[in-house]
């Protein structure tokens, strides 16, 4: 990015020849010492002319090293970790959970996701981990019947709830009937997002029985309809990257009493 003399600019003006990543390196290190005097000009504020592309890389540069060095010492129990004893305020609780029909009773630092806890402590890997941000379903289980995405709650918040993954809902000799309507429809594909949308299919069959409308119900008031658009929109916050999206329908159309 070149800035020269303005048209209205008399030829003896200040010009400056720089480039973008000079600029990039001013706008991080906020070098604002190197800027001159100069008055703002036409919305612009013109640099020191006398200072090279050169300097202004080997500024950035210095000015990079020095923000890594201070991540190092951090990073090495530096200013902000100068009191061990604060790593013992970690609040810790118990916390009982019915997974899949068992109890389990863990002792948890109380970030720990419900996600991190069905696969880091209680290694059941089949409830995967996509996004972490509640935007992709991967995570999705059911709590007390209804689905949930994991990654959003934390595990202290459901002392005592009855948790269903799928490890919970069916066996490979012994598959539940979505999840033999996904082999059948070939609605897996990768099958990363699958543990997903399978828990959250039978979520959905459960919601339209019990008449629960959605944005999509035409009468909130109604039984809601059994159709692809009630199912779509209910289906609609797990994502599948292969793009297996009409056989997942047909899949779950076949579970309801409606062969696809």
């Amino acid at each position: 990015m070149t800035y020269g003399a303005a048209p209205h600019s008399s030829e003896n003006a200040p010009t400056l020849a720089t480039d973008g990543a000079a600029d990039v390196a001013l706008a991080v290190c906020g070098n604002g010492d190197r800027r001159t005097a100069a008055a703002p000009r036409d919305g612009f504020e013109m640099l020191d002319p006398q200072l090279s592309r050169r300097h202004l890389l080997i500024a950035g540069s210095a000015c990079a090293a020095g923000v890594g060095l201070s991540t190092e010492v951090v990073a090495q129990g530096g200013p902000r970790n100068a009191h061990p004893a604060q790593e013992k305020l970690v609040a810790m609780s118990r916390v009982t959970l019915q997974v899949n029909g068992q109890s389990h009773t863990l002792e948890l630092d109380n970030r720990t996701t419900l996600l991190d806890a069905l696969r880091e402590h209680l290694k059941l890997t089949g409830t995967k981990k996509g996004c972490d941000h509640g935007q992709c379903g991967a995570c999705t289980v059911l709590l007390d019947g209804r689905r949930v995405n994991a990654c959003l709650t934390l595990a202290v918040m459901h002392e005592g709830a009855q948790l269903t993954t799928i490890e919970g809902l069916g066996q490979p000799d012994k598959l539940h009937p979505m999840q033999a309507a996904f082999v059948r429809h070939d609605g897996y594909q990768c099958g990363y997002c699958t543990p997903g949308q399978i828990c959250s299919a039978v979520a959905v069959l459960d919601e339209l029985r019990a008449g629960v409308p959605s944005h999509v119900s035409q009468d909130l008031t109604a039984r809601p309809l059994l159709s692809a658009e009630e199912l779509r929109e209910r289906m609609s916050g797990n994502l599948c990257r292969c793009g297996a999206y009409a056989n997942i329908i047909d899949a779950i159309t076949e579970v309801a009493g409606r062969p696809a």
